[in-house]
């Protein structure tokens, strides 16, 4: 496939690309907004060692001074990690940075739309966006869910963020026919915890079973993508009942700041973060390696079946 001439594609992910060699996509808002200094730049570049250490190629998304970059440098993830100016782009910010000229990390539904319109058909994450809580009211509701409802392409992550209304986000995925499969799981995880007292109508047990739904769904004509929900290991998470005082009392900080919209969602996890004295971080990375690397091997597994 053919990138369009808005998106500069890097030259290692063309390469892969055009010889079937497996590409995983990684987002950019991790280390340009969701992680502190200097672990936001750690992270990524060991969640591209860990692809190519797989076999695979690393895909990370970002906007660089204005232009949307699929497979940024290593010198291009640290521009946009240590500049404090940097955006956060959705899919209706894209445009914005050809005026701009600004660097931005893109969220889950930009990255998502950038990777397929390259080519890509697998992308790993940490953390989704949903359906806030209050959202009767507010309609304060992730772009990432209605990107994901039109975009062909496995996404990993390890359940909606924990700030969320979770039953509200699974629903909204039920009525937008995103199919929510859980790794070697009968329940959605909760992000930081492996469970987040929901179940999930769907399973796969291996990377093949995961490439198999892909391709059938394609055969079938659904232009949706496929939630594949990966827990934390359970002894990697946070402990359940401290998670829920601490966010409690996240929602009631951001109430009283009067903080709102896009800047919820890094207000209310450098909270937890804080409140749990960085370990909330310690399982934030633990969860996003484990989504590399599971990534990489349905990646692998999607090529086997082509070829």
């Amino acid at each position: 496939m053919r990138a369009p001439s808005a998106i500069r594609l890097g030259d290692h992910v063309a390469n892969a690309l055009k010889n079937d060699v497996p590409v995983v996509a990684l987002e950019s808002t991790i280390f340009t907004h969701g992680l502190p200094r200097p672990r936001n730049i750690e992270v990524a570049i060991e969640g591209e060692e860990i692809i190519r250490a797989a076999g695979a190629v690393p895909a990370t998304i970002g906007v660089h001074r204005g232009v949307p970059v699929v497979g940024l440098t290593h010198e291009e993830i640290s521009e946009l990690a240590e500049d404090d100016d940097a955006d956060k782009a959705s899919i209706r910010e894209l445009p914005l940075g050809a005026v701009t000229k600004k660097n931005a990390g893109t969220t889950i539904a930009a990255t998502a739309f950038l990777a397929k319109a390259v080519g890509i058909d697998v992308f790993a994450t940490g953390g989704l966006g949903g359906v806030h809580h209050g959202a009767e009211k507010t309609f304060d509701e992730s772009a990432d869910l209605v990107a994901l409802s039109k975009t062909s392409i496995v996404l990993i992550s390890s359940g909606a963020k924990a700030i969320l209304d979770i039953g509200a986000t699974l629903e909204r995925f039920e009525t937008l026919s995103v199919p929510v499969v859980g790794y070697r799981t009968n329940r959605y995880p909760g992000f930081y915890v492996t469970d987040s007292g929901f179940e999930v109508n769907a399973r796969a047990d291996s990377p093949e079973d995961i490439a198999t739904m892909l391709t059938a769904q394609r055969d079938l004509g659904i232009r949706s993508g496929i939630l594949i929900a990966n827990p934390v290991p359970e002894d990697e998470q946070l402990d359940p009942a401290e998670l829920d005082g601490v966010v409690e009392r996240a929602w009631a900080a951001a109430e009283k700041d009067g903080i709102k919209g896009q800047a919820s969602t890094p207000y209310l996890l450098d909270f937890i973060r804080r409140a749990t004295q960085d370990r909330s971080l310690e399982v934030n990375v633990a969860l996003y390696k484990n989504n590399v690397r599971l990534a990489s091997e349905v990646a692998k597994a999607l090529i086997d079946r082509e070829n």
